[in-house]
């Protein structure tokens, strides 16, 4: 089941034009962009996670290195160097956030957190995590979310020096009045 939530959550974030059947927990509250560029920021940034779940009793589950480059050799499209979940401890299915990058931004880690069903404990750990992240790494971003509740594709971001904005020349693919149209 948590592939599954998964795969909806990366195809969801991936600037997907069609909105998923999804329940309220799973939307999109805030998104950064965190720069990570070696193997050192990605593990310190996983430490980051564990350190603030385990505060909250969750868990983190992420995928080594060896897994992503296996992924990768399979298909050079899906190439990342880094995906990990953050999950309620008495949830399998409750995704609070979502860290991965992509490979046409590789390096620079997205990290979106959810509304979940517990959404206290959801913004506790996003502030905890964020203090860290920003501290950490000054050059942390924020993403825009659409009224789709998906993150712009890269292609179509505008970096700003506070955030990225959706290109206006992009924005009609993200309205929703256009999704709504969209065949399915």
């Amino acid at each position: 089941m948590r592939l599954i939530v998964f795969l909806a959550m990366a195809a969801l974030i991936a600037g997907c034009q069609v909105e998923p059947s999804r329940s309220d927990s799973t939307k999109i509250v805030a998104a950064f962009e965190v720069p990570l560029p070696s193997e050192e920021d990605r593990n310190q940034f996983l430490s980051v996670l564990r350190t603030a779940a385990e505060a909250e009793r969750m868990r983190v589950d992420a995928d080594s290195s060896q897994d992503l480059e296996r992924m990768t050799n399979a298909m050079p499209q899906t190439a990342m160097t880094m995906r990990a979940a953050v999950w309620r401890e008495s949830s399998h299915d409750d995704s609070v956030a979502l860290a991965m990058d992509q490979h046409d931004h590789l390096g620079q880690v997205w990290i979106m957190f959810f509304k979940s069903e517990d959404p206290p404990l959801a913004t506790r750990f996003q502030k905890r995590v964020m203090h860290v992240i920003m501290v950490r790494w000054p050059g942390t971003l924020s993403l825009p979310i659409m009224p789709t509740g998906s993150i712009p594709l890269h292609r179509d971001l505008v970096r700003t020096p506070k955030g990225y904005i959706l290109d206006p020349a992009a924005a009609r693919k993200y309205d929703k009045e256009s999704v709504d149209n969209q065949p399915h």
